[in-house]
């Protein structure tokens, strides 16, 4: 009974909602992660603001551009506040060749257009996730895709755009000469060398 209320009082004070996820199948991590209507955010940039979740540091923005940290992996965050401006869909064909590549739908039940795709290169996983006019990108060892996959979903399923804030960015010319910049949700097949993507190992 002690151990109940623990529990109980943990989920008020945190005020999150626990989902249960099996985390040794990718499908169903985003499936549940992507399928729930989750507001939380802890994380506040110019014109969004998402959830970092437990587990992942926030390091540093570059515009509209933010690096976060988690166990020696580093994760690349893009926001496409023009793709959310016009409302853009998504394209994106599944490859099988591929070590993982899922296209994510309307048609499917999904509340935004994106793909989840992962990329054996020498040795390591680069990861490419995206989702709700964003993007995530990272490297990571075999036994790390889950997490980093978990992790992504939960950012980019919580990512909240301010619309007042983004019409007055534009208003302001403040995307003028940057679409080709923001214009990283195009499939690219150098993905490789659009940032210097880091990877740490820890004891």
């Amino acid at each position: 009974m002690k151990r109940i209320l623990t529990i109980s009082l943990i989920l008020l004070i945190t005020g999150c909602t626990v989902v249960r996820i099996d985390t040794t199948s990718i499908d169903t991590i985003v499936n549940v992660v992507l399928s729930k209507d989750n507001t939380l955010y802890n994380r506040v940039g110019k014109g969004y603001k998402y959830y970092v979740p437990r587990g992942v540091t926030y390091l540093d923005t570059d515009d509209l551009n933010d690096k976060l940290y988690s166990k020696g992996n580093y994760y690349y965050l893009y926001v496409d506040a023009i793709g959310y401006y016009n409302d853009t869909e998504q394209q994106y064909q599944e490859d099988s060749s591929l070590y993982y590549s899922k296209k994510i739908s309307k048609e499917d039940g999904f509340e935004w257009s994106g793909y989840l795709e992962i990329e054996l290169k020498d040795d390591l996983y680069y990861i490419e996730f995206v989702y709700n006019h964003a993007k995530i990108e990272t490297v990571v060892s075999k036994d790390d895709i889950n997490d980093a996959v978990l992790n992504a979903a939960y950012i980019l399923s919580t990512i909240q755009f301010n619309s007042d804030v983004i019409n007055l960015m534009l208003d302001e010319e403040y995307f003028t000469n940057r679409e080709e910049k923001y214009d990283v949700f195009a499939k690219n097949e150098n993905s490789e060398n659009s940032f210097d993507l880091q990877v740490t190992d820890e004891d």
